[in-house]
């Protein structure tokens, strides 16, 4: 009989443990159950879930479009300044060359300037100096090389250089009044001023 009651208790011994273990497993599970249950959202909180996230990848594509603009509207600045680059190049390569003509034109025109021109045996001669200058000039000027001859003009600094200033009540002041020696653009660019006599108000 005392054997009997000893494995009995023995028994209850090994059963309290299992069925503690078995009561902490279903606790376990309950409490998964539940914050299962509190991680689910409501469809109004889903919907707002959803409403943010459109909103945010609105907000890359956004961003991703202005970057592409950037960029084009950079490559388009980068060759259109090299266009004008290569324009630059091709109107103002004959600078140099241009500058070293000048002085020739100038030659040709003091010869007819200061010859005598009554005399009947020098006629043919600055005849073909006078078509030697219009050809040259009309060559240059194919080249874009223009003359900047002010008589009788206001003064322009920008194209002008004043060699002197001379009082007169027949024009307006600042007037050019005589070009000692005309200048000269390429393509609308100063290759050298014309030195002028500038009038100013008479005393």
């Amino acid at each position: 009989m005392s054997e009997q009651n000893n494995a009995t208790e023995h028994d209850q011994e090994i059963v309290e443990p299992v069925e503690q273990a078995s009561d902490s497993v279903e606790n376990v599970e309950a409490q998964d159950v539940e914050t299962e249950v509190e991680a689910e959202l409501s469809p109004e909180e889903e919907i707002a879930g959803l409403y943010a996230e459109l909103e945010a990848t609105k907000q890359q594509v956004a961003d991703q479009k202005d970057s592409v603009v950037r960029a084009a509207a950079d490559i388009e600045n980068m060759r259109r300044r090299a266009a004008q680059d290569v324009e630059k190049a091709h109107k103002f390569a004959l600078e140099k060359f241009a500058n070293e003509l000048l002085p020739v034109i100038d030659n040709l025109e003091r010869a007819i300037e200061f010859s005598d021109k009554e005399n009947e045996t020098l006629k043919p001669v600055l005849e073909g100096i006078d078509m030697t200058l219009k050809s040259f000039s009309d060559a240059v000027a194919k080249f874009g090389v223009e003359m900047v001859n002010p008589q009788g003009e206001t003064f322009n600094p920008e194209f002008h250089q004043a060699m002197s200033i001379q009082p007169s009540n027949d024009v307006s002041p600042n007037t050019v009044l005589a070009v000692m020696q005309k200048g000269y653009t390429l393509n609308g660019r100063l290759l050298r001023p014309a030195m002028v006599m500038v009038s100013k108000e008479a005393e």
